[in-house]
């Protein structure tokens, strides 16, 4: 993908993973707080566990695949349930370890550089943090 160029998500698969009031595109090598950056400069701390990542989450779109067909069959309402459940647990360790990642990686750099990045990377993984909670 070529710089301005808009990276698309499909919001009806990954729309769940996303709170509310948070934009599905951002322009590449953009980040989500405005400064321009590229891959290069600056890889997201899950750049070595992509591949990873991905196969989690591909096993998750998969989850919620089965789970329209469910409902498309009018299964029973708890085994719907139950793989609701299986699916949230599954989002929620991809998103427990894009954090884990997040800490140990871009947090860990901003402390080292400090200054005003270290107050912005910690006041962005506390967000992070609040956000998982609460879902």
């Amino acid at each position: 993908m070529v710089n301005g160029d808009v990276a698309r998500l499909d919001p009806p698969r990954l729309a769940l993973a996303y709170p509310l009031g948070v934009p599905l595109q951002h322009p590449q090598g953009v980040s989500t707080r405005g400064a321009a950056v590229t891959a290069a400069e600056n890889p997201p701390g899950y750049a070595d566990s992509k591949d990873a990542q991905l196969k989690r989450l591909r096993r998750v779109e998969g989850q919620v695949r089965g789970i329209a067909r469910m409902v498309e069959q009018d299964q029973y309402c708890i085994d719907v349930l139950t793989q609701v459940s299986a699916a949230t647990k599954a989002l929620q360790a991809v998103a427990l370890g894009l954090l884990d990642e997040h800490l140990a990686h871009c947090v860990v750099n901003a402390v080292a550089v400090g200054g005003d990045e270290r107050d912005r990377k910690l006041k962005e993984a506390s967000a992070a943090i609040a956000r998982l909670v609460r879902s």
